[in-house]
């Protein structure tokens, strides 16, 4: 692999100028479109019949029973209680969700934070290889994911997940490259993001197996240092935690952050205790079935890979682009000329190629291990750990799914989705720093066939009209439908 060259004062202002400004970039069009058109579909869209109602539930002081931990519901009800006092987005009211409540208040605030998750990607892959084109790659990506678009635009809980989790591994690497208080403030603020990705949903932890497994593997492997490594030394220095830090940062404190996170709901609802709210959620996913009895869009986990299942969000029809959406009661079929509908599915293509480039790279990890074995004083370089963080991340956000026996659906692959499209953008930034032309040309390629897929798929991600035949014509595959 390439060495990271030391850069000058110059590079590294140059560096930073393109990044600043390809950054915003993206940021501004993820805000654009996650904010565009927010209100449409004056209805609870998908888990919103209890995400947004829970919330709610919390500002009237009603009682309820979740089947997930609170955290998420606090932060969609304090976007209700604002958003309620925005003098925007009070042309779509309802009362689904027990009060009088427009749909703007109980989805702005996730829309703001799915804005987020771009950057958080660009600078989690920026710790990870400073180099300015595959933080911007990175962030592409994530800012062209349907799913993440989808799952933004409504009141639902995993883009919470997703960036408490990412947040958790941004402060670690951050930690990694700092000393003293900073990095001991740095890595509480890790742990504490850990459990707080928890107190979302408890697959939230799955981001903080992928740390236990990269810290394990750190103890195990020397790290290969070379000379221009010496300033992006972030796996070396993990060695430099000892069992009990770790322990305290990355198990006490998420036990106890989650633990506290609970106190508000507890408050209002006393009964049961935090024990048994925790026994009544296991309960709760231990009795859901599996088939597609229990809900049409089950999926395996090994399905996720290739996308074949997605999830149908919303569905309605309409006889012209002047008739209201949602139809009450709705048309009879085949009755309606125009089509609304939101799928909850991945870029295709970023997708199919973020798959295949993690299994490259898992073939690629196997081998170092192989290498390692048969030659234990072997250490890794720099961009070897990279390679190996990411699959490790990866699978530790996959694996735990195969011993699932709920049914489960495709939004569950997002913490995965996220290293797997790392591992792509890594592969196509390296085309794209190659000497060769035939791999430049590809990685400039790939970028526009992924960007270009998005576009087209986009009517499906926002709830855009389409005709019978503009609807078919992207629904690839029958199992999509």
């Amino acid at each position: 692999m390439k060495a990271v060259k030391h850069e000058t004062p110059n590079s590294t202002s140059n560096t930073l100028t393109w990044l600043v400004m390809g950054l915003s970039a993206i940021f501004a069009a993820s805000l654009t479109l996650r904010f565009w058109g927010l209100g449409r579909f004056n209805a609870l869209v998908f888990d919103e019949v209890y995400y947004a109602k829970f919330a709610n539930n919390y500002l009237t002081g009603t009682n309820f029973f979740n089947a997930h931990p609170p955290l998420s519901q606090y932060i969609i009800a304090i976007g209700i209680w604002l958003g309620s006092l925005m003098p925007i987005g009070q042309d779509t009211i309802n009362e689904l969700t027990g009060s009088i409540r427009s749909t703007f208040s109980y989805r702005w605030l996730n829309a703001l934070t799915g804005s987020f998750i771009p950057l958080v990607v660009a600078a989690l892959a920026y710790q990870l290889s400073p180099r300015w084109s595959y933080a911007l790659v990175a962030g592409l990506f994530a800012a062209v994911d349907g799913l993440f678009l989808v799952e933004s635009r409504y009141a639902l809980n995993n883009v919470y997940l997703v960036i408490l989790g990412l947040l958790g591994h941004l402060c670690l690497l951050l930690a990694l490259k700092s000393t003293g208080r900073w990095r001991s403030i740095q890595l509480a603020l890790s742990g504490i993001f850990f459990g707080s990705t928890a107190a979302i949903k408890w697959n939230g932890l799955w981001f903080l197996l992928g740390i236990y497994l990269i810290w394990a593997i750190a103890r195990l492997v020397e790290p290969k240092i070379k000379p221009e490594d010496q300033p992006h030394t972030i796996f070396a220095n993990l060695r430099q935690i000892n069992l009990w830090q770790f322990l305290a940062y990355f198990a006490l404190l998420p036990v106890v952050t989650y633990s506290l996170l609970w106190i508000p709901h507890l408050i209002m609802n006393p009964e049961p205790n935090f024990w048994q709210s925790q026994l009544d959620i296991l309960s709760f996913h231990e009795r859901i079935g599996s088939s597609t009895d229990v809900h049409p869009y089950c999926s395996t986990w090994y399905s996720w890979l290739i996308m074949w299942r997605p999830v149908a969000y919303f569905y309605d029809t309409a006889r012209s682009l002047a008739d209201p959406v949602p139809q009450t009661p709705p048309l009879p079929p085949g009755e309606g000329g125009i089509f609304y509908a939101v799928h909850a599915m991945g870029n295709p293509f970023l997708w199919w190629l973020s798959t295949a480039a993690i299994l490259l790279l898992v073939v690629y990890v196997l081998r170092l291990v192989w290498l390692w074995l048969i030659s234990p004083g072997r250490g890794w370089t720099t961009g070897e750990w990279l390679v190996v963080y990411v699959v490790s991340s990866w699978a530790a956000n996959l694996v735990p799914w195969t011993r699932v026996s709920r049914c489960i659906f495709l939004y569950h692959y997002m913490g995965s989705a996220v290293f797997a499209s790392l591992g792509l953008a890594w592969v196509v930034d390296r085309w794209l720093r190659s000497g060769s032309t035939n791999q430049r040309i590809a990685g400039i390629s790939l970028l526009i066939l992924v960007v270009a897929a998005f576009v087209f798929w986009m009517p499906i991600y926002l709830g855009l009209p389409l005709s019978a035949s503009g609807y078919q014509a992207r629904m690839w595959l029958r199992s999509w439908i």
